[in-house]
């Protein structure tokens, strides 16, 4: 049987609050579980235009369409307008999905500090910005988080360790493969990590062999039988912009007989004998259609 866990990824005040009540109605319509990963502190969104200087940038900038997906306003956030704080500012609409009935976890606090830096932060940065998070989630939900995805797929020994000083059930920092414990440095690290198997929808967009008519059979096309396939996707993206698509997706696997599944039901299925997951190394990788490198398992 084909099975699929969907990971909704929130990186903006705007998604926050328009994307996530959109994809939340939309899950519902054809009763697909997701977990929803919120960033919870400042969006900074505006500073990231110092990405232009990676590889790919400008290419995916140009067939995605940045401004029209994230609005004028998100892009400059933290420049020329300032940082709204998303977790205050959208503590109903964060209750809302978790009242819905859907999972609920940590992106991050700050995406544009996360993604662009924890790569040069110290230890004890990554876990003041991650013990920062899990501080507001607290606030927000009143548990813990009990799982993480970070922001870019931006992943490291430091981010690793402190995923294991907060008993995360699991996290998904990864792209691609199976699940797995992930090994850094040599050190090997007890939290589970379930990677994102399928392309994300801006992989895809605006690239001539992806038209519109072909992303949803390109989808259908990908899903495997022998493990648990994991769509990541975007209140940004597919809970506005290109929220019609993904209605379609939604309703083709529906049609297609998929499974929607939890990703903490995944997580706990495979713990239930943590001796058959492999110990695998986590890597930098380049992810066709993705500027930057991302974090990955070693093949």
């Amino acid at each position: 049987m084909l099975r699929l866990a969907l990971k909704v990824d929130v990186d903006t005040d705007r998604g926050t609050r328009i994307g996530v009540p959109n994809m939340v109605a939309d899950c519902r319509e054809v009763e697909a579980p997701a977990c929803f990963l919120f960033s919870l502190g400042p969006d900074q969104t505006g500073r990231a235009i110092t990405r232009v200087f990676r590889p790919g940038f400008f290419q995916k900038v140009s067939r995605t369409s940045v401004v029209q997906i994230y609005g004028v306003r998100t892009l400059l956030n933290g420049t020329l307008l300032p940082a709204p704080h998303i977790g205050r500012r959208n503590t109903a609409v964060l209750r809302a999905v978790r009242d819905a009935g859907f999972e609920v976890g940590i992106h991050c606090y700050n995406h544009y500090r996360w993604q662009d830096y924890v790569h040069r932060m110290p230890l004890e940065a990554v876990r003041a910005e991650f013990v920062a998070a899990r501080a507001e989630f607290l606030r927000i939900f009143g548990s813990e988080a009990k799982t993480a995805g970070a922001a870019g797929w931006q992943s490291n020994a430091r981010s690793r360790e402190v995923y294991d000083e907060a008993g995360m059930l699991y996290a998904s920092d990864t792209r691609g493969g199976g699940a797995f414990f992930p090994r850094v440095d040599g050190r090997v690290f007890k939290t589970l990590e379930i990677p994102s198997t399928l392309p994300t929808f801006d992989e895809l967009m605006g690239r001539p062999e992806y038209p519109d008519s072909a992303i949803v059979p390109h989808y259908l096309s990908l899903l495997r039988a022998d493990r648990p396939n994991v769509l990541t996707i975007h209140a940004e993206i597919e809970g506005m912009g290109r929220r019609e698509l993904f209605r379609d997706l939604l309703r083709a696997c529906r049609q297609a007989g998929v499974q929607f599944i939890r990703m903490d039901d995944l997580a706990r299925e495979l713990l239930a004998n943590p001796a058959a997951i492999p110990v695998r190394d986590q890597v930098q990788v380049e992810i066709d259609g993705r500027s930057g490198l991302v974090a990955a398992q070693a093949t």
